[in-house]
């Protein structure tokens, strides 16, 4: 086999990485992760996110844990395989980095205060003050601002050395050039600019301390959904119960959960009936009821009862951690906002650099002639204010912070892609079955004969009941359903014999009974009288199935039950919210004519399409689709998938296929549709929040910038202009918590 065929018929395995990193300062740092990253061998895709400090690769199977992080150690940086069951050990990582800083922040204010004594010296409404000559010593200033410059700043030219070495340029390269020129000139120089470096340094350490506490709290929605799993369980072993952590749980174990505890894994009900609260993962404000055979998932709350259940997902495939991987999956894609930061950012420090030493030039040569001090002065302050870290910050904060919104609502974005893209749509499209409507067959009506007495009535429908009991077919269970919601006792379950293509027969008390379709009846001999066959004829016009029951032997006579599909409660109030957001609803469905058109007219939707198959819907969300009509789909089937990946963005059903949940771009995770609105709302939000920030961050160098080169701007005033900026836009992002 030659070695074309054979890659054809081995494709090379695709491996799946997502990895803690430490030491990221700016933006371009993880555009310098991210091309190292990227020229290792093997890589096939590389995603660094830097507000949540991680890298998301694809590679080959060659590529391992080892050959990452010794990639990432080379470009002056750690990392470290993430894992969500150990949030505590990657967070206690963080904070031990956000320590250090704090740690840096102190000592360098420590040793800067005798300088900045020294320089508000010079303001005339403060001559009162007593002023020791001996700070105004050139030795005695550079023994403070020594340490500060070159052991408490190491780690500024640390990376900014990376950085040049790797052919890239990024804030602490800014950083190094401004601080070290003030620094290297008051050493042998006529003026003094060690307050210059040493309180710049300073500034800029607590700008990063400020921008990381913010920055935690900005995942603070993420990690209160890691936080939701407990971490043991009571597992039922033989005769006895033990303690087991919740990771090494597996499927099929019995596990009982107390009143008030959390469900450590999804599962089934064995025993037991309580409520559960699921408003932590599904946005439903009001417990659910569960009894035996009801799927409870990780994370939610028991309520009043103790409960046995049996595991069926456990791990990685829990409900809850699936929701955590999508949302961190989101994270770490780039939206398209986002790619137009990284590009400005790539370009920007050596841009700023070029105008800081054209500036010098200009100053000392045209400006100020030959005044080396004041052309320092500006260059360094042009330097210091052109920090990019807050336009790095801008769009990934913000999505952080949206996403989170999201997911505690019950909305799951599969990219930063769908985020963004939500806010733009302006026609959704409905799939019928499953989305609009409970995607459940209920009993919406009963026919029968007039002469039938409501006591023989009751009894036979408790017969029928009793009969259906057996069945596992949808309709079947419609109308034990039915039974149950009001609450008619029966005898349980009875012995039947299945009818090929018909329904089902059997004979109770001496009579007989046959459930099914209306030829099974007839072909039994019994007379189905001409009410009931008018009525049936109206239910079938409207979308609603027949199920007959023909009873022979004491009595004799015929009912039939009208089943349909119904429509969800919240389906009219979604739609008509969607309208007062601006956007336009719309039906396609395979059904018929006229029960698209009972549905359409029951939720308020005027345009509808009937009959249509799944390449006929994607085929018309594509006529939808232009530079002015954003469009969207909302579908649960597999049916639903080709529209689903053909939209402008994918709106999934959780409660449906796992095909159409796979194929979409955002998914609602318990399928209430109202959610949608909120989806809507969110990315608009979220997209106005990333434009605010691009205002701050470009703001504070469009206008700081000119300000610098003006000698209008000191190097220390710069300095706390630009750790404000990126407080501001970290800041301006948490906001959007607040918002209702």
């Amino acid at each position: 086999m030659n070695s074309v065929a054979q890659k054809i018929s081995n494709p090379p395995k695709i491996q799946e990485f997502t990895m803690d990193l430490f030491g990221m300062t700016c933006a371009n740092c993880g555009l310098r992760i991210e091309k190292g990253l990227a020229n290792l061998e093997g890589v096939n895709e590389v995603r660094v996110n830097f507000a949540r400090e991680s890298v998301f690769l694809k590679t080959n199977e060659d590529v391992t844990e080892k050959d990452i992080i010794d990639q990432v150690n080379s470009l002056g940086y750690k990392a470290s395989m993430h894992n969500p069951n150990q949030f505590s050990e990657t967070e206690e990582k963080h904070k031990t980095y956000v320590r250090n800083l704090k740690i840096r922040f102190f000592l360098s204010a420590f040793f800067s205060l005798p300088l900045i004594y020294g320089m508000v010296m010079h303001f005339r409404f403060l001559n009162f003050l007593p002023m020791p000559h001996i700070l105004m010593e050139r030795w005695v200033q550079a023994l403070f601002a020594t340490p500060i410059q070159f052991v408490i700043g190491f780690p500024f030219y640390l990376s900014a050395y990376r950085a040049l070495r790797n052919k890239t340029a990024n804030m602490d390269v800014l950083v190094v050039l401004g601080t070290t020129a003030a620094y290297g000139y008051s050493l042998v120089g006529k003026d003094l600019y060690f307050e210059t470096s040493a309180i710049l340094i300073t500034f800029i350490l607590l700008g990063k301390w400020i921008e990381h506490i913010a920055k935690g709290k900005s995942s603070d929605g993420i990690n209160a959904l890691i936080k939701l799993r407990p971490e043991t369980a009571l597992v039922k072993h033989k005769d006895s119960w033990s303690v087991v952590p919740t990771e090494f749980l597996k499927v099929g174990d019995v596990i009982q959960v107390k009143a008030g505890e959390k469900f450590p894994v999804d599962g089934k009900i064995e025993d037991g009936e309580s409520f559960a609260d699921e408003s932590m993962l599904t946005g439903e404000s009001l417990p659910v009821d569960k009894k035996k055979g009801d799927m409870v998932l990780s994370g939610t709350i028991n309520g009043s009862g103790t409960l046995l259940f049996r595991a069926t997902r456990v791990g990685s495939q829990t409900t809850l951690s699936s929701i955590i991987k999508s949302v961190e999956d989101s994270l770490g894609t780039k939206a398209p906002l986002q790619r137009i930061a990284d590009q400005i950012s790539s370009y920007f420090v050596p841009v700023v650099v070029l105008i800081s030493i054209f500036d010098f030039f200009v100053w000392y040569f045209l400006i100020n002639p030959y005044i080396i001090t004041s052309a320092l002065e500006t260059s360094i302050a042009i330097l210091v204010i052109a920090c990019p870290c807050a336009l790095g910050l801008a769009t990934p904060i913000s999505l952080l912070v949206g996403t989170g919104r999201a997911a505690k609502k019950g909305i799951l974005f599969r990219s930063a892609d769908a985020l963004e893209s939500v806010a733009k749509v302006n026609l959704i499209a409905f799939d019928k079955t499953g989305t609009l409507t409970s995607g459940k067959p209920s009993v919406v009506d009963i026919a029968k004969d007039s002469q039938l007495s409501d006591e023989d009535f009751l009894t036979i429908l408790q017969n029928i009941i009793s009969i259906e009991n057996s069945s596992d077919h949808p309709l079947a269970k419609a109308i034990v359903s039915y039974g149950k919601d009001n609450k008619i006792q029966t005898a349980g379950t009875t012995l039947t014999t299945s009818v090929i293509g018909g329904g089902i027969k059997t004979s109770i008390d001496g009579s007989y009974y046959f459930i099914g379709k209306q030829s099974l009846i007839e072909s039994s001999g019994i007379v189905i009288g001409e009410f009931l066959l008018t009525t049936v004829s109206t239910w079938n016009k409207i979308g609603i199935t027949p199920v007959f029951a023909g009873i022979q032997g004491k009595i004799n006579t015929v009912l039939a039950f009208g089943i349909e599909d119904t429509v969800r409660p919240e389906a009219k109030t979604a739609i008509k919210e969607l309208r007062s957001i601006g956007v336009e609803p719309m039906l396609l469905t395979g059904d018929t004519p006229s029960t698209a058109e009972k549905i359409a007219k029951q939720v308020d939707i005027t345009n509808f399409h009937s009959s249509l198959l799944p390449t006929d819907k994607s085929n018309m969300i594509k006529s939808f689709m232009s530079s002015t009509v954003y469009t969207a789909m909302v579908g649960d089937g597999i049916n639903d998938a080709p529209a689903l990946a053909t939209a402008n963005v994918g709106i999934a059903m959780g409660t449906g296929s796992d095909v159409a949940i796979h194929t979409a771009d955002v998914i609602l995770v318990k399928g209430d549709i109202r959610r949608i609105v909120d989806m809507i709302r969110i990315g608009k939000d979220t997209v106005t929040n990333i434009r605010q920030n691009f205002i701050w961050a470009l703001g504070y160098n469009l206008i700081g910038i000119p300000i610098a080169a003006s000698g209008l701007l000191a190097p220390w005033v710069s300095g706390a202009a630009m750790a404000f900026s990126s407080v501001s836009v970290v800041a301006n992002a948490l906001r959007m918590n607040f918002k209702k």
